[in-house]
């Protein structure tokens, strides 16, 4: 009754998941904030605040704390997890006081970013903050063996950064990080559409396109979407037609750089943990896993079986609630 509940956060730029150790993941909502400018009160956050995106007065603006897998704004994130961790222990039915949390954290990011992460949390009154590898957590969320002698590679690809790394004895033996993500991919579209077409589309819009007509750079059936937007030249609403080939060729860079930081991870692997490689192949967690034609086209290019999780999106959460009872290997590990 009076033990200290026991969570995991994946505190994700683009959604924010929270796992509990007896539920599962009981939160899964967009990193999303909606403000009263004025009074600087917080009026939704999570999904409803996403619906708000771009259609809001101009005393209340959406805004989303959270960048490249930091937090960008402090005071906003905290309230945020205020609120969500409120939610929670609604939806629990049980007190959320003083919680164990383990939160994860991208491999590049700096200590100072790494103590945001941790206050933020604390402010809500949480007893004890573990911070591990955001890759970590989604190999353990995913079911692979981390805490053995073998190599496994993870490629998290989320909305504000897609790691690599190699784990191996519940450490990283070799790591990549790169501020590139889903969110790179809408802008990407957003700039070709304006480019192409003179007409101004919003986020919301360009992550439709991605999710129906996105394909990684494979051979693949030609896709029509029809979509609206502002036309730059009269400033009027305008119909256009898009199709699949075009958006291929606009996410090609970002599909680029995320490829670039997988072979620079492989290239620093000791040659012991290459030859596992090749047996187990990768995984691929994250919302960028879920791109059409993604597994094929890494396959292809690197010469290594692909694997996609079985629930890409929730992988790192899982990992972080899974984590609760590894911790003290993992923590050695990372000493």
């Amino acid at each position: 009754m009076f033990s200290n509940a026991e969570i995991g956060i994946d505190l994700g730029t683009a959604n924010l998941l929270i796992y509990s150790k007896n539920k599962g993941v009981v939160y899964n909502e967009p990193s999303v904030v909606a403000i009263d400018t004025t009074t600087h009160k917080v009026l939704a956050v999570g999904n409803e605040a996403k619906e708000m995106i771009g259609k809001t007065p101009a005393n209340i603006t959406s805004i989303r704390p959270l960048r490249d897998g930091v937090i960008a704004d402090y005071e906003v994130t905290s309230q945020m997890l205020n609120v969500m961790l409120k939610k929670v222990s609604k939806r629990l039915g049980m007190s959320m006081r003083k919680p164990n949390v383990i939160v994860c954290a991208p491999t590049g990011s700096t200590s100072v970013e790494r103590r945001a992460i941790d206050n933020a949390i604390k402010d809500y009154g949480a007893k004890q903050v573990h911070i591990i590898e955001e890759p970590v957590a989604a190999a353990v969320g995913a079911g692979l063996p981390v805490d053995e002698p073998v190599s496994n590679v993870v490629v998290d690809i989320g909305g504000g950064t897609s790691e690599v790394a190699i784990i191996s004895f519940g450490g990283v033996v070799s790591a990549n990080s790169i501020r590139t993500g889903g969110d790179h991919m809408d802008i990407a579209i957003i700039q070709h559409v304006r480019k192409h077409y003179n007409v101004l589309i919003g986020e919301r819009t360009a992550e439709n396109i991605k999710m129906e007509i996105g394909h990684a750079l494979i051979d693949h059936d030609t896709e029509e979407m029809e979509i609206r937007g502002r036309d730059l030249v009269t400033g009027l609403p305008k119909t256009i037609n898009l199709n699949s080939k075009e958006i291929q060729e606009a996410l090609r860079e970002p599909l680029e750089s995320i490829l670039e930081a997988v072979r620079t991870t492989l290239e620093n692997c000791p040659p012991e943990l290459s030859g596992d490689i090749v047996d187990h192949g990768i995984m691929l967690t994250g919302g960028g896993a879920l791109l059409r034609g993604m597994k094929e086209w890494l396959s292809s290019e690197i010469d290594v079986p692909v694997h996609v999780a079985e629930n890409p999106l929730e992988c790192v959460a899982i990992g972080t609630g899974k984590s609760l009872h590894l911790i003290h290997k993992l923590q050695k590990a990372a000493k």
